[in-house]
């Protein structure tokens, strides 16, 4: 049986979308995997209530509490992985969560770790891509998972969904689009990954 933890900072929509998924009885992964834990920054956002709701367990490690250590980053991570590692995750699906990881915590988990974009990766890599899509006068923009790596949004894609950019868009527009398809792409990808590590 191998452990996913889902890494989340606020409403926890693709989240759900992957627990809702995992939670079918035709999803492949489900004889072969679970949702260990779900495991948040901020102790008040949202998406810890829904997956409680959905009978998911939850965690929370606020990356405020670490703000007056000699590093910060590198104290959260150390915090984080010692709290992972509770869960033993076989996968960390990181849903939504506004962290950059430290280059030790990606080696630490290398080739356990992946991530949603909200663009066309390798275009428009870190924040505010529908704006910078838009500003570009993209006709496309879209959704890309991707394996994490120590270089930011840079892994290796493992799949990506288009979105068109229409005529009179603006970021919540595009945003929205974007989000729909994101809740259909991830669960795809991972159930994809769970297919791969099936025994034949």
């Amino acid at each position: 049986m191998k452990n996913l933890v889902i890494l989340i900072s606020g409403s926890g929509s693709n989240m759900q979308a992957i627990v809702q998924a995992a939670q079918r009885d035709d999803w492949p992964g489900c004889l072969h995997a679970r949702i260990a834990a779900v495991v948040s920054n901020r102790p008040d956002c949202a998406g810890l209530d829904k997956a409680r709701a959905l009978g998911i367990a939850t965690e929370s490690l606020d990356h405020r509490a670490f703000a007056n250590a000699p590093e910060p980053r590198a104290a959260f991570d150390a915090a984080l992985a010692d709290l992972l590692d509770r869960h033993a995750p076989d996968l960390i699906v990181l849903a939504g969560f506004m962290r950059i990881l430290t280059p030790g915590f990606v080696r630490r988990y290398a080739g356990r770790m992946v991530n949603i974009h909200p663009s066309l990766l390798p275009a428009f890599p870190g924040l505010h891509t529908h704006r910078r899509a838009i500003e570009a006068g993209c006709r496309v923009a879209g959704v890309t998972v991707h394996r994490v790596t120590e270089e930011l949004d840079h892994g290796p894609i493992l799949d990506q969904a288009v979105v068109p950019v229409l005529p009179g868009d603006d970021e919540t527009r595009l945003a929205a689009r974007v989000l729909a398809q994101e809740h259909l792409l991830y669960p795809r990808a991972i159930e994809r990954l769970l297919r791969e590590q099936l025994p034949p």
